[in-house]
């Protein structure tokens, strides 16, 4: 054996560079150890590719190799030989906190004894916490030791003390003895080092390697059985090594893994377990770069994250628009609900939904906030349902569309087999979301000419007195009853419900309903927030005398609030309607501000779904719902939705 890993000591150093990753621009190996101990012949053996048998300068200039020398592609490779004499301290000191890998080379015993009594101590005290390869040099000086003897009385022996050293080997400048390889392994220490994966103390996988791995494994397994079919196996070999896995190297995996757990293979394919054993092999045999190859493709970085540009591609909504979800995003969500859904009944359950949420950090912080799977359309048992499922995504790509792209990317949207590693995958979840047409919202005096809204999802805050209807509304939204009235809770939090309407003609479109409870100032008050919103929904108790006041005060105050669409709604109107308590009626207030007179509703009354046709209409068309402006006429820029009937007054 020529050299040992601190995951396993093995013969043989694979070059394989499709399993190399180029991942760092360059690599600085400070090589250090005892006057004498072979460190410049090293170099020299290196660079000149044969022993020099004249006399060289004791400590040889800086090296630079570039990338198409040997060294891994995209990654420059600066060696620097140091001086171990008193007077040079300081110079190997600074080029030590300069490096970031070293290369701690001995050749005798005196020299092996200061590698844990002085070297690893002084690098230690100098604060580094880079990887160390531990170099026993002149291998041909005491050839009658073999090196599974040297491994055993010197390697092991001082790498279960400093858990620092990477690696080590065994060299021969003279004989040309693993001198290229001592050198790779200082660049490997640095590109693919061992320390994130494996814990050679335990001997096991690190947790968040684990991690990392089990969610690959949960995109791979296309069919969410358990299991990774021989097809699963062929698409995930070709996704991370750009090559098929021929018949005969799956069957040594499969006899490989059943070496150790039997159970892992079944006729269905590799489980989990047998995956995650499969990756430990590899970190025993010194082959982490392979585990670092699977693990980059899927985007995680050195520190075992997912890249941020992964996460959050950069993705511009111009001015005036919003962000949806494409074709092929609702086609990404369909098929996901659709696989997750085992039982068939046409919902998610929770046990479903966890599932589901595997390979995230779980469910977004903003579904929490709005009382997920509360918000949206679920089934009898209560089970989010696929248009609920769609609804909820929708509405979070139009507040969030970062979030969008995040659970994208944890879900697995680019981990189709036919994406190969390249750095276009990067921002393959893009094609998942779409911009709309900016959203015209012209000068007040022309602002009931505004042309029709090219969108599918839209925002309503619904605005009201207490006691008004509002929540009732939202649970009649989603077609659940509403709370008796007698059982009157006012809403402190903001509630919001988001369902999909169809309109006359077919076309859909995604409502979102909010209800801003003790929030309203603020929200009110909040240029941003007020411009998600698509229109304001004044509702009123037509029983209450007061009810209407409410409106005709908040519109006062916040006088901004005219540049929004706006529709009136008299809810209860299964009851006896009152005389409001205002200068001006409901009906007459709404005349003078050019907009259609209120809607009168009621949530006993089975035609209140026409309600949010309506809103989902105006909108869509929002010209004739501006409250009417200095000079403006009444009925001008009525058009589509000026020829539309009316809800009819229902009382």
């Amino acid at each position: 054996m020529n050299l040992v890993n601190r995951s396993m000591i093995h013969g043989n150093l694979s070059r394989d560079k499709e399993e190399i990753r180029q991942r760092m621009a360059t690599v600085r190996i400070c090589v250090c150890g005892d006057e004498g101990a072979g460190k410049s012949s090293l170099i020299t053996s290196l660079v000149k590719d044969v022993f020099v048998t004249t006399k060289i300068q004791p400590t040889l200039p800086q090296i630079t190799i570039p990338p198409s020398i040997g060294t891994p592609e995209n990654v420059t490779t600066t060696i620097v030989d140091t001086s171990a004499l008193p007077q040079e301290r300081a110079n190997l000191n600074k080029e030590i906190r300069k490096s970031n890998v070293i290369l701690l080379v001995y050749s005798d015993h005196y020299s092996y004894e200061r590698v844990a009594l002085f070297w690893m101590p002084h690098f230690r005290s100098l604060g580094v916490n880079v990887p160390v390869v531990l170099c026993a040099n002149k291998s041909d000086q005491n050839s009658s030791t073999s090196t599974d003897q040297v491994v055993e009385d010197e390697m092991l022996p001082v790498m279960s003390e400093f858990k620092e050293i990477d690696s080590c080997i065994r060299t021969s400048a003279r004989e040309h003895h693993n001198i290229n390889e001592v050198f790779f392994l200082c660049q490997k220490a640095v590109t693919d080092p061992i320390a994130p994966l494996f814990d050679s103390k335990d001997s096991s996988l690190k947790p968040a390697c684990v991690s990392a791995l089990q969610r690959i494994f949960y995109l791979c397994d296309r069919d969410q059985d358990g299991y990774l079919s021989d097809r699963e196996i062929h698409d995930f070999q070709v996704k991370c090594f750009g090559k098929p896995l021929s018949e005969l190297d799956l069957s040594n995996i499969k006899s490989s893994i059943q070496r150790h757990v039997p159970e892992s293979v079944t006729d269905k394919g590799i489980t989990q377990t047998g995956f995650m054993h499969l990756n430990k092999l590899f970190a025993e045999k010194g082959r982490h770069e392979t585990i670092w190859l699977i693990l980059r493709t899927f985007h995680y970085t050195d520190s075992l994250s997912l890249q941020s540009s992964f996460l959050t591609p950069k993705f511009e909504v111009p001015a005036n628009s919003s962000a949806e979800l494409s074709p092929a995003g609702y086609r990404f969500f369909v098929d996901l609900f659709l696989l997750h859904d085992k039982d068939n009944d046409g919902g998610l359950s929770p046990t479903e939904l966890s599932t589901l949420f595997a390979p995230t950090p779980g469910l977004p912080s903003q579904w929490q906030e709005n009382d997920f799977p509360s918000c949206t359309v679920r089934n009898d048992a209560g089970y989010i349902t696929l248009q609920g499922w769609l609804a909820q995504w929708s509405m979070t790509t139009f507040t969030s569309h970062r979030t969008t792209l995040a659970y994208l990317a944890y879900l697995g949207f680019d981990s189709s087999p036919s994406s190969l590693p390249s750095s276009s995958t990067t921002t393959s979840t893009l094609k998942a979301l779409t911009t709309t047409k900016p959203r015209k919202r012209p000068a007040r005096s022309h602002r009931r000419r505004t042309p029709f809204v090219s969108r599918n999802v839209l925002q309503a805050f619904i605005l009201g007195a207490p006691h008004s209807g509002k929540s009732s509304l939202l649970s009649t939204f989603l077609s659940r009853p509403s709370p008796p009235s007698t059982t009157y809770s006012p809403s402190l939090q903001p509630r919001t419900a988001v369902n999909t309407v169809e309109l006359p003609g077919g076309k859909q479109v995604t409502l979102i309903l909010s209800e801003l409870g003790d929030h309203e100032p603020a929200i009110l008050d909040n240029a941003a927030k007020l411009h998600q919103c698509d229109i304001l929904l004044y509702t009123y108790d037509s029983g209450d005398a007061e009810s209407f006041h409410y409106i005709v005060t908040l519109r006062e105050k916040y006088t901004h609030l005219d540049d929004l669409p706006v529709l009136f709604v008299a809810t209860k109107a299964d009851k006896d309607r009152v005389r409001q308590d205002c200068e001006e009626q409901p009906e007459e207030y709404a005349s003078r501000l050019g907009v259609r007179k209120p809607v009168h509703v009621s949530v006993a009354w089975g035609s209140v779904a026409e309600l949010f046709v309506q809103v989902a209409e105006v909108g869509l068309n929002p010209g004739s719902a501006f409250p009417k402006g200095e000079g403006e006429e009444d009925g001008e820029g009525e058009g589509w939705m000026g020829c539309q009937p009316a809800i009819p007054n229902m009382k």
